[in-house]
Parts: C-alpha cells; sequence; structure tokens
C-alpha cells in the first residue's frame, strides 16, 4: 500500500547510497504467492522488507467483492470465539473450498493458479487480517508490528532484526478491527475502557494491542509468532547455541530427573531451550506443561497433557490462573511438571512443593545469569526460602548477543547448599559458560552436585557417568551430522536409546 502524497511530503531523507539487494526468497500461503525481497534503499535507515502478491485487476475485484457478499450470506461464518485450532483449520478449508468453487465459475478464463491465489486472497481478508497473513506464514519472521497507520507495518527477521516492510495499514480503524477480530476468537476483547489487550491466537502466536489516546501515535498490533516448525536439540548443536558436550550433561540431567530452571532475557531462547530437551524425557512418563500460551510441543508420542490458562471474560469472570492449573496438575499424577515461566510467590512455592513430593520440575525464568536467576528466586516478589531452592539443581541461562544476532548458551551453574536448615547457604558452581571472544562454550568447571546426585540415585560410579556421558555425545553428533531436526525423530531415537543401547550404538557405528 502506498503512502499518501501528504505524508511523502512531510519526509525528511539523507541519502545514504544506493539501492542493494540482500536476500530474496519466495514461498506461498493458501494458494498465494509471494516474493520476497530485502534490501537497502537509498534514503532508508533500515533494511526494507519488499512483499510482492498478484496484483488484482478492478474488474477481479469487482468480482470478487461481490463473491464475498453472498459467501457472507450463504456460509455461516462465527464472529465470535473459535477457540478450538482444528475448528478454525475446519472452517478456512470449508471457505476456501467454497471460494474456489464460486470463482472458477465468474471467471473461468482465469489459470487455477491465479484462481486459487484469489481463493486465497479472499479467505485471507474475509476470515484474517488481510495481506498480514501472509507475513505470518513466513518462517524467517518472528515478530510482526502495527506502530500506526501514518507508518509502515515492521518485521523482526529472524536473519536481518528489525526491517520496515512496504505494507501500509490503511486506517485506524483497519487496525482496531484486526486486533478485534483476535480478542473475539478468543473469547475476549478490546475497547475504549479496556484499550489494552493480550491474546493467543488459535493459530498458537500472541497479539497485544494498544488503542489511542493509550498509544499516543495511533492504534498498535504486536504479534510474536509462535515457531511452526519446532527447533530440536540437534538444531542447536548446528548453528553453535550449544555443544554436544553440554547437550549431552543435560540429557543426563533430565533422564535422572533433576530439577532445572531456564533463565534469559527477552527473546533469548529460554522456551525454545526448555522445549529441546523435552526430547530427552523417557516416554513412559506422564508430563504435565502448563503456559499461558502453547509454546511447548513434545514429541506425538509422549504421554503428555499440555494446560494454558485462560483470562476472565469482560465481566471478569471465568479466569483460569496458572496457579489454578499448578494445583490441579498435582492431582492428575505426573511424573514432570513443566511451567512456562514463574512469575509470583505462590506459584514458586507450588512448584518447589512439587519438587518435594517427588515430581520433577522444569520452568524458565526472565534473568540474564545465574546468579540473577538465584537473587530473583530468593527475593520478592518470588521470595523462595533457601532450604526450599536447596532442591533445585541446575540453572541453564540463554543469552541473545545483539551485535551478531545469535543465541548462546551463557551458562550452565549448579546450586550447592551448605549448613544446616537455620543456616542454610547457597552457592553457585558454573559448569559451562560461553566465553564471548571466542564465541565457545567450554568447561569452566568440575560439576560436583549433578553427578553426585547422579551416583546417589543411580549407583553409577566416575567411570560408568564419564562412559554415558560420551555415548550421548555421540548420538547427538550422529544426528546432527545426519540433519535429523524432528523433534519427533530425535525423541523416537533417545526413547530406542533407552530402550536399547547397544542397538543404537551399533547402528551408530555402522554394525
Amino acid at each position: 500500500m502506498e503512502k499518501s502524497k501528504e505524508e511523502k511530503g512531510k519526509n525528511i531523507v539523507i541519502n545514504i547510497g544506493q539501492k542493494k539487494v540482500i536476500e530474496k526468497y519466495d514461498f506461498e500461503h493458501d494458494g498465494v504467492p509471494a516474493h520476497v525481497t530485502l534490501s537497502w534503499e537509498p534514503n532508508e535507515y533500515v533494511p526494507i522488507y519488499n512483499i510482492e502478491v498478484p496484483e488484482i485487476e478492478p474488474a477481479t475485484k469487482a468480482v470478487l467483492d461481490d463473491i464475498r457478499e453472498r459467501m457472507i450470506e450463504e456460509t455461516v461464518i462465527p464472529f465470535g470465539e473459535v477457540l478450538n485450532p482444528d475448528e478454525m483449520k475446519n472452517l478456512k478449508e470449508k471457505f476456501f473450498s467454497k471460494a474456489f468453487e464460486m470463482i472458477r465459475s465468474e471467471l473461468p478464463h482465469l489459470s487455477l493458479k491465479k484462481q486459487r491465489a484469489l481463493a486465497g486472497t479472499l479467505l485471507h481478508n474475509a476470515l484474517g487480517l488481510g495481506i498480514i497473513e501472509m507475513l505470518l506464514q513466513d518462517n524467517n519472521i518472528e515478530e510482526i508490528v502495527i506502530n500506526s497507520a501514518k507508518e509502515p507495518v515492521w518485521t523482526y527477521h529472524m536473519k536481518k532484526g528489525w526491517l520496515k516492510t512496504n505494507i501500509y495499514i490503511p486506517s485506524e480503524t483497519a487496525t482496531y478491527n484486526y486486533s478485534a477480530l483476535i480478542g473475539r476468537r478468543v473469547g475476549t476483547q478490546i475497547t475504549n475502557l479496556a484499550p489494552l489487550m493480550d491474546a493467543y491466537m488459535t493459530s498458537g502466536d500472541r497479539a497485544n494491542a494498544t488503542l489511542f489516546p493509550i498509544s499516543s501515535s495511533g492504534n498498535t498490533l504486536t504479534i510474536r509468532k509462535f515457531a511452526r516448525r519446532p527447533w530440536a536439540i540437534t538444531d542447536f548443536i548446528k548453528e553453535g547455541t550449544i555443544t554436544s558436550e553440554v547437550a549431552a550433561f543435560l540429557w543426563l540431567a533430565i533422564q535422572y530427573e533433576l530439577n532445572i530452571v531456564v533463565s534469559g532475557g527477552t527473546a533469548s531462547g529460554k522456551t525454545s531451550l526448555l522445549n529441546v530437551l523435552t526430547s530427552f524425557i523417557p516416554p513412559n512418563q506422564r508430563v504435565i506443561s502448563i503456559e499461558e500460551t502453547r509454546e511447548l510441543q513434545l514429541p506425538k508420542f509422549m504421554h503428555w497433557v499440555p494446560l494454558t490458562t485462560r483470562p476472565p471474560n469482560p465481566e471478569g469472570k471465568g479466569e483460569v490462573s496458572m496457579l489454578d492449573l499448578m494445583v490441579n496438575s498435582l492431582r492428575m499424577r505426573p511424573d514432570r511438571i513443566m511451567v512456562g515461566e514463574i512469575r509470583r510467590s505462590r506459584e514458586a512455592e507450588v512448584l518447589f512443593e512439587a519438587i518435594h513430593t517427588g515430581h520433577s520440575v522444569y520452568s524458565t525464568l526472565h534473568a540474564n545469569t545465574a546468579d540473577e536467576t538465584f537473587r530473583r528466586l530468593v527475593n520478592p516478589p518470588i521470595n523462595i526460602p533457601q532450604t526450599m531452592l536447596a532442591s533445585l539443581q541446575l540453572i541453564a541461562v540463554m543469552h541473545r548477543d545483539r551485535r551478531r544476532n545469535v543465541r548462546r548458551l551463557l551458562e550452565i551453574s549448579e546450586l550447592i547448599s551448605s549448613g544446616g536448615m537455620e543456616e542454610m547457604r547457597i552457592e553457585l558452581n558454573t559448569v559451562f559458560k560461553w566465553i564471548p571472544s571466542k564465541d565457545q562454550i567450554m568447561q569452566w568447571g568440575k560439576s560436583h552436585r549433578v553427578l553426585n546426585d547422579i551416583k546417589l540415585f543411580t549407583g553409577m560410579d566416575d567411570e560408568d557417568l564419564a562412559n554415558n556421558l560420551k555415548e550421548k555425545k555421540k548420538i547427538l553428533d550422529w544426528m546432527t551430522e545426519r540433519g535429523i531436526n524432528d523433534i519427533n525423530e530425535v525423541g523416537k531415537i533417545v526413547s530406542e536409546y533407552y530402550a536399547d543401547p547397544k542397538s543404537v550404538l551399533s547402528r551408530i557405528k555402522g554394525k
């Protein structure tokens, strides 16, 4: 969409050089093809994300508008809650099929490819967010941001960072309509009396919206995308986010039910790390996950029950909180409990009570280092007593290097307690640490707590543990070299190793 002449006239630009194309790629969604060009433009300070979709002729557009009106009359389109993702998927499939049939009848001279593209465009405009639907399907984009109708839509590209797009939202009303549509679909709303909205779309993506004048430049909409293909541990190893040696250490800790908190800053990869570690959980154990939105994706064959919170309705009723789910999960006979993020004291207390009653617990926390994680846990608002915190074995910290735009495992530290119950002290022992100058994750110290706990639980000695870690490292290196990056396949190989380690190791050796 073009800027208005008035807007163009207001711009003050500085020529910073000639146009330079950085990258080009294509993708398709619902039959609509898209061509993306990332480039530096002469009068811009950041790269431009230019997306091109087929143009629609005025006469064709008139036919589409007529078809859309008839579709609305003939098809039952729910404008309220559609909480089930499968229900939404079926609705879109039916709409697309009906639209495609009508377009073929009204515009028979067009090619099959163009007819499908028009049906997809009609679907996006009738049931979705228009052109924003195409951005949601670009696997390179992590975030989509509408700041106001006066400026272009921005995207956060996983390789290039923040980019301006060539897309403009036609009006503040259009942004409001997008936000209201998202809200209605999940049973919430945004109004002048409630001008802030945080909602989770049926796709799993997270949406945040604000209205003018709370956001003084105009209505805003921020969509954080949910990963369409979940990361596997082999992806992390290949990208240098973690080493196979460190992954083997965490695998050992997960296998023998040690408790882990994964911390890190915003968008550092906390949840992604927690997710890749789930492939190491034995398949004969029941896992309960508790999140505000479904981000975790365990292998399909796992005994897994995902639970998600629910916000209150406009009357303030019907809320299901994180605490509600945590208390309820203890009645579901879990072997492992995974919690999206610890934020409050009562939630943390229930979590650590679960540890003391024999459950293995994994969670995330917003903190930049292991020391900061420890301080956040023992101070308000979380305020966990050190006597309870002693049951936590490991803190794994994720870090996002903004200069190089890479994510790395910053450190792994174990919690070692000393003194009696009344004078208990907890110290951090860093086992692995990332060295930024070398971009290497190195062994920083010797593990004491983790290996001693595993020895106690399993009866293994130092030699047994060393051999076990070597085996796990070999398997991880083998999967990485062969490009095995599907969480179900990774989980299957791990499960086979638990059942028959000799068979898996023989396969790796080529015997």
